[in-house]
């Protein structure tokens, strides 16, 4: 990069297949980039059309050290936790699950959309916790559509997902200083990304983003990440929805296994016993899982 672009990295991740034409993208983590501020995990999930019998059957799995936050841009989503949650999620709401010491839940098709097709896109992301709430209880919250702020101004549309920015809060409960938005930009929008949040990153859902500063622009599923407290001022000459990420980096890094986060591999060793064992609470009503993996080399440094 350019010395004196504000763009530190970009990352494409790559497509990976679950089965019946759905597909994730994931962002975090790279190669290149192992997390921006406390965001350890970012997917991107389809656009799927589903056709026919075709659901989405991701079955009860395991999670420690770390929070999800579900967003939908297109479709429904069933959830189901070991803590006896059961809720839906739908296009602007949020759905936050603390895992904490130790969760299971599922994600699927609700049942009464089943064969009857339909669509599904959306974005995943996953914060690790800081050190003093790893061990935190589990807990999930649903936040409705209307509760989530959102500002415009002149091309542009604003909703504060999580976190901070531009002197607005969201009331989703975070357990660190972040910034998580969805940014809409009509053709010729302009919004300046303040240096609120030590770490940055714009994700492009859609359209073609351009960084005043930067030769060229960006397209769809693409992770632009950004340099410390350089001014940013994003721009679109079409229709373009991003996702803003920021925040604080953590002084201890982070060890990944599978869905398992901490800050302690020994942590993580301990989990994948668990679930061996079945030592984590059930998933009501539900008696599929996920099992642990055997593919996946060992936990690695994030």
């Amino acid at each position: 990069m350019d010395i004196q672009s504000p763009v530190d990295a970009v990352i494409i991740p790559p497509s990976r297949d679950l089965g019946d034409g759905f597909t994730v993208r994931r962002a975090l983590p790279s190669p290149n980039r192992r997390m921006v501020g406390p965001f350890i995990f970012f997917d991107q999930m389809g656009p799927a059309a589903f056709t026919g019998e075709q659901a989405l059957d991701v079955r009860p799995h395991p999670h420690i050290g770390l929070s999800t936050l579900t967003y939908l841009l297109e479709g429904e989503i069933m959830h189901r936790d070991s803590l006896g949650s059961l809720q839906a999620i739908r296009p602007g709401e949020v759905n936050w699950m603390t895992a904490g010491s130790g969760i299971v839940h599922s994600e699927r098709t609700p049942q009464e959309q089943r064969g009857q097709g339909g669509r599904l896109f959306g974005l995943q992301t996953w914060l690790a916790l800081p050190l003093q709430h790893e061990e935190t209880a589990p807990a999930f919250l649903h936040y409705k559509a209307e509760q989530i702020p959102v500002a415009t101004d002149k091309g542009v549309k604003l909703t504060l997902v999580a976190g901070t920015a531009d002197g607005m809060r969201s009331p989703v409960q975070t357990f660190s200083d972040l910034v998580y938005a969805d940014l809409e930009l009509a053709a010729g929008g302009r919004y300046a990304f303040a240096a609120e949040h030590i770490e940055r990153a714009v994700y492009v859902v859609s359209g073609s983003l351009r960084v005043e500063g930067q030769v060229g622009s960006f397209g769809p599923s693409q992770l632009v990440v950004l340099k410390p407290d350089a001014p940013v001022v994003l721009t679109s000459e079409e229709p373009t929805r991003l996702m803003l990420v920021g925040g604080e980096p953590f002084p201890e890094k982070r060890f990944v296994y599978w869905n398992f986060v901490s800050s302690r591999a020994d942590r993580i060793d301990q989990a994948k016993q668990d679930w061996r064992e079945g030592r984590f609470a059930p998933v009501p009503e539900e008696s599929e899982f996920i099992p642990l993996p055997a593919d996946i080399p060992g936990a690695k440094l994030a």
